[in-house]
């Protein structure tokens, strides 16, 4: 069984530097750039992630040009409820796919570590489960409205208890062979959510669907079909909890918990204890669409939810018509065109938001009813998988963090274990 020992944290890093941001515009000795910013940590899995452009001084970018295996450390810009101190790992295949060079935005700073003695992605796991046990927390500070990083604090105070480098890299193997799963069921998820679309697109905005060369138009439109509005195929905040007949127990999807096409499913609560704003009754086959800041395009589909899931009255709870099947009001709700609709008839400066009114009177082009449910049977199958895919990685995501901290502080031994090291681990 190999020996743990402890580490000062500054003993692991052969460079750190701080971040740049640079030139909006081009001009003579600076280079067009990618910066990864706190907001970009998530995506830096997806080698197409876009990435702000900046121009960098052609000094600064030797030297602070990402690597291979680096790892990039928040050091400002936390919220109430997220400390700073976050960290992202920088794969090969990652950098491997981006045209121009990448370096950290000027609230992060690289970390590069001393590889004959330390595995990078091991480190980057020890830092994420340090930050999910609140211990960034401890160096977060506040300054005029934005949260900091107390980096040399951290750096000086901070000792860290780490095996031999051939333990280091199989825990790593591990934790990394699940992010892999995760990240190969995202890209299989994206890439259903694209197909599903670009049919949409294909049958009812190009109008090139089945039979379309027989077709009538009359004023560009296809004859029997109907320019109409979102409530002559669905219904608005249809249901709500009636006062006195509340469940014990909800879940209660806050706004917080819906991004583009996801949605946090959140735990059981006592009914009495969620916010006066958990009212709204969702069912399969429902849209949520948060009514504020339309333009961040929080929405998604609910499939097969658990019970007693109950949304904030924040949401507009759109409701397909028995003889509309949700799938084409999942994406005419979603399409550039709707959304640029719930935009344009917002009203707030602060928090603008949209009426349910408006959303019930959103213009929408209906086809007929044959053409929705030939639609429905095509994409009914893809959205079935992607939602197995996302339920699959619920899964993941908590087996690894439960196993995680235990491969992390040595409780969960695999020294003497024969470990196959995932591709990103590997050569080449």
């Amino acid at each position: 069984m190999s020996e743990w020992q402890r580490v000062p944290f500054a003993e692991l890093l052969v460079d750190s530097r701080d971040g740049e941001w640079g030139e909006g515009a081009p001009a003579i000795g600076l280079q067009a750039c990618d910066l990864i910013r706190g907001t970009d940590f998530g995506s830096l899995t997806n080698r197409d992630v876009s990435l702000p452009l900046r121009w960098i001084p052609d000094r600064l970018i030797e030297r602070k040009q990402l690597q291979a295996d680096d790892i990039v450390f928040e050091m400002a810009g936390g919220t109430a409820k997220q400390s700073t101190g976050r960290s992202a790992f920088v794969g090969r295949s990652f950098l491997k796919g981006r045209e121009r060079p990448v370096l950290c935005a000027s609230f992060c700073r690289h970390l590069r570590l001393n590889r004959e003695r330390f595995e990078p992605r091991f480190i980057y796991y020890l830092l994420q489960t340090l930050y999910a046990a609140g211990y960034m927390g401890v160096f977060n500070i506040q300054h005029t409205g934005v949260s900091r990083f107390q980096y040399t604090s951290f750096k000086k105070h901070t000792e860290l208890r780490i095996p031999f480098l051939s333990e280091q890299r199989k825990i790593a193997a591990v934790a990394a062979a699940y992010d892999e799963l995760i990240e190969n069921n995202r890209r299989r998820i994206a890439l259903l959510e694209r197909m599903a679309e670009q049919l949409y697109r294909e049958w009812f905005v190009r109008f090139r669907f089945p039979g379309y060369q027989q077709a009538k138009f009359e004023k560009g439109i296809p004859s029997g079909w109907a320019v109409g509005k979102l409530s002559d195929v669905a219904d608005v905040n249809a249901r709500s909890l009636k006062r006195g007949r509340e469940p014990e127990a909800v879940r209660y999807v806050d706004i917080g918990a819906v991004t583009t096409n996801a949605m946090q499913i959140p735990e059981p609560v006592r009914f009495r204890d969620a916010p006066g704003r958990a009212r709204r009754c969702v069912k399969h086959g429902d849209m949520l669409w948060s009514s504020v800041r339309p333009a961040n395009r929080a929405y998604c589909l609910v499939f097969e939810p658990p019970g007693n899931l109950i949304a904030s009255t924040g949401f507009a709870v759109i409701s397909h018509h028995a003889d509309v099947p949700f799938s084409f009001i999942k994406f005419a709700t979603t399409m550039d065109s709707f959304v640029e609709q719930m935009t344009a008839v917002a009203k707030g400066a602060a928090y603008p938001a949209t009426s349910f009114d408006d959303f019930e009177n959103a213009a929408l082009l209906i086809p007929p009813s044959d053409l929705l449910g030939e639609f429905h049977q095509q994409v009914l199958p893809m959205l079935s998988l992607s939602h197995e895919l996302c339920a699959q990685n619920e899964v993941l995501v908590r087996t690894r963090d439960l196993l995680l901290p235990r491969l992390i502080s040595g409780k969960l031994r695999v020294d003497d274990l024969d470990i196959r090291f995932p591709p990103s681990m590997q050569a080449g």
